[in-house]
């Protein structure tokens, strides 16, 4: 609800710092004196249009911010928002919205201080508040907030979610046929282009480390020649003996006969001879393996041609296929052949997700059909408790109606109205279409909400609404603007009575402005806006009123003097105090 409003430099609002009631809050004062003021300034920290002509004159911007304190529904409603936006940062209890206007035309929306654009502050306030005389922010002018209403009204909401369960199921069905429909549809092309690809991958009979062998061997095989001279060269330098040079096995026993004798005269070159001994022996086995490695090597020009176009087979099928190895051919092949073998068996899993759309669309038509009669039961209660509301606000000839429709779509669920068996387009939340309407005057037809006249009779039709809906709507706090122009006192104290039990019973914050003092008594907190004129400018003044000062402003809004007045307003206040314990009290 929100706790705090702060205004700077906004029309004729110097500076204005407001804390409000949880409860009721009524704003009173004569006419001009700014009490619609501060409710464009609400608007515009809701993200209301920002004209710059509100600018105080002479100052360079006006500020408005709003501190929001958020129960715990409406905190988890809001937190994956705020957390996107790096906007929750401390994860606290307040919001805090912010609007700043500049006089050259630019304006700046914050929340919780930081920068954000004005789509994410409207997105932010929407749920926080309706304002009533105000269309912008009117959440029951939006026919897309009427159903959600409509159901939580009925109590419908175990429905409601047994049928998005159902819908749910259903497109799942649905995506996969059309995913073996589209294939179908190509079939033919698709399963001679898999079966030319898994033939031709199978008929090149790959072995996973192929490719790499076939690589060394085309070295072997075209470096033959300068392979063996120089695996000959070693052979030589290491065991064979000419009459220009000994061996390098040799000269290593000649080295390791010296070392002997050498170590048998110090001792301390015992390690030197260690060093040296065997290693002889790894000579003679490392010449022995060149020499096998010498008489392996051939110059076969043929196999070379072999392997140079084995290679080039398997590149020519990597670039075909888009494969970076010879392992992605081999799965390339696996899954054309798995490919093949779905499409060969398409037509009867075709056949069977046919029977299942069919069978979910007869069981999704079971449960919307359900779910609308028991919306247009609700809509009918709804109506009546409506109606009995306007009633009481002296608006008996009043009307308040739902409307339902419904799309027919060939491809829709099945529906039995009247014993007739409809096919109804349909999405999760059912096949209805629902839209609130209203009838102000007697022998006027229902119009949607949207196209009721704005003032105080639309401000009426609202509290009528918002009374009946009181224990569903979740927007946290309802301000109300104009909601006594053109009624008496005895309705006055009707409207009082309500908007004190929307906060009092249904646990909403209310804010009202109004001129009406039987109204007026049943705030909870009352604030007089009055303005003064200092040093040629004109400033606009909020003042939170104790039980004194509220008697002295009733007497003020009964429009009579001395003690007459004063007696009329303590008998408003005790009037009010009775109705709120409970006591039974006199009519006006």
């Amino acid at each position: 609800m929100l706790s705090e409003l702060y205004i700077r430099n906004f029309a004729i609002i110097e500076e204005l710092r407001l804390r409000l009631d949880p409860g009721f809050n009524v704003l009173t004062g004569e006419t001009g004196a700014g009490k619609s003021i501060i409710l464009d300034a609400v608007m515009l920290v809701l993200g209301g249009r920002a004209d710059t002509t509100a600018v105080r004159a002479g100052s360079d911007q006006a500020y408005v911010e709003a501190t929001f304190r958020l129960e715990s529904a409406l905190r988890d409603t809001l937190q994956p928002l705020l957390e996107a936006e790096g906007l929750d940062e401390d994860e606290g209890e307040f919001v805090v919205l912010a609007r700043e206007m500049r006089a050259n035309g630019r304006n700046i929306c914050r929340v919780n201080g930081r920068t954000v654009s004005l789509a994410i502050l409207r997105q932010l306030a929407d749920p926080l508040i309706d304002i009533h005389g105000q269309g912008e922010h009117l959440s029951l002018l939006r026919p897309r907030a009427h159903l959600p209403l409509l159901d939580a009204f009925g109590g419908l909401d175990g429905e409601r979610r047994a049928l998005a369960a159902e819908v749910h199921k259903l497109q799942a069905v649905q995506r996969e046929l059309e995913s073996l429909r589209r294939s179908q549809r190509d079939m033919a092309q698709r399963i001679e282009m898999l079966q030319f690809k898994a033939q031709e991958i199978a008929a090149a009979a790959l072995r996973p480390d192929e490719e790499e062998t076939l690589r060394v061997e085309r070295v072997r095989l075209a470096n033959a020649e300068q392979l063996g001279r120089f695996a000959g060269e070693a052979v030589a330098l290491l065991i064979t003996v000419d009459e220009d040079r000994p061996a390098v096995v040799d000269l290593l026993g000649r080295v390791e006969h010296a070392l002997a004798q050498l170590a048998r005269l110090d001792e301390t070159r015992a390690e030197s001879l260690a060093n040296v001994q065997g290693l002889g022996f790894q000579l003679n086995e490392a010449a022995a393996d060149i020499q096998d490695y010498l008489d392996s090597l051939e110059y076969d020009p043929q196999r070379l041609n072999g392997v140079e176009a084995r290679l080039e087979a398997i590149s020519d099928l990597k670039r075909k296929y888009g494969e970076s190895d010879v392992a992605g051919l081999l799965a390339a092949g696996d899954r054309a052949e798995a490919e093949l073998i779905t499409l060969e068996n398409s037509g009867a899993r075709t056949t069977e997700l046919e029977a299942e759309q069919e069978a979910y669309l007869r069981s999704v038509g079971r449960l919307a059909g359900e779910l609308s009669r028991q919306r247009r039961a609700a809509a009918e209660r709804l109506s009546a408790a409506a109606e009995a509301h306007l009633a009481d606000l002296k608006m008996a000839g009043a009307r308040f109606g739902v409307d339902f429709r419904a799309q027919p779509s060939p491809g829709g669920c099945y529906v039995t109205i009247d014993g007739a068996q409809q096919r109804l387009a349909f999405d999760q939340s059912g096949i209805d279409e629902v839209e609130f309407l209203i009838s102000a005057n007697p022998g006027e037809p229902l119009k949607p909400m949207a196209r009721v006249a704005s003032g105080g009779e639309t401000a009426r039709l609202m509290l009528a609404l918002k009374t009946a809906l009181a224990g569903v709507d979740e927007t946290p706090t309802l301000i109300f603007d104009e909601i006594d122009q053109g009624i008496g006192g005895r309705v006055g104290d009707i409207v009082g009575r309500k908007l004190w039990s929307l906060a009092a019973e249904a646990n909403h914050q209310v804010v009202v402005v109004t001129h009406l003092p039987q109204l007026a008594g049943y705030g909870d907190a009352h604030f007089h806006v009055s303005k003064a004129v200092a040093d040629g400018r004109t400033t606009t003044h909020v003042t939170a009123l104790d039980t004194d000062g509220r008697v002295r402003e009733l007497a003020a809004m009964l429009g009579t003097q001395g003690d007459t007045a004063v007696s009329g307003a303590r008998s408003i206040l005790e009037h009010v105090d009775q109705t709120k314990n409970g006591l039974p009290v006199e009519e006006y």
